[in-house]
């Protein structure tokens, strides 16, 4: 009466070939741009990072991980020693240190011509 028969309608088949090869090459895509942008300037900064760290020597200024300014007084391998005041010494892993002020640092620098320019007033 008031039902009318349905008739599915067949499909054309899909073709998987065509699809499968987009996938791949936005997978591709979003891969390059993941690198480019997060994994390639990271291991940048992770070799500047290594390079400053073996470049330090006794007598420079540096600032660790927990923001303690301080001088290197000896180094052993991965420990250092530095003073923090007069006659206080702390040892610390080399790779807590996250900045060294030595005066090819420009920071060091000004902080140097700040601190001249405070005493001379």
């Amino acid at each position: 009466m008031f039902i009318s028969d349905a008739w599915a309608q067949a499909t054309a088949p899909m073709s998987t070939g065509a699809s499968t090869m987009g996938i791949v090459i936005q997978l591709v895509c979003i891969m390059l741009v993941f690198y480019f942008l997060l994994i390639r300037p990271q291991q940048k900064k992770i070799k500047e990072h290594e390079a400053l760290l073996n470049a330090m020597k006794k007598g420079d200024g540096v600032i660790t991980g927990g923001g303690i300014y301080a001088k290197i007084t000896a180094i052993d391998g991965d420990k250092i020693s530095v003073e923090v005041a007069k006659g206080v010494e702390i040892v610390v892993h080399k790779y807590t240190i996250r900045e060294v002020l030595n005066d090819n640092n420009p920071e060091i620098k000004e902080i140097k011509t700040t601190k001249n320019s405070k005493t001379k007033k």
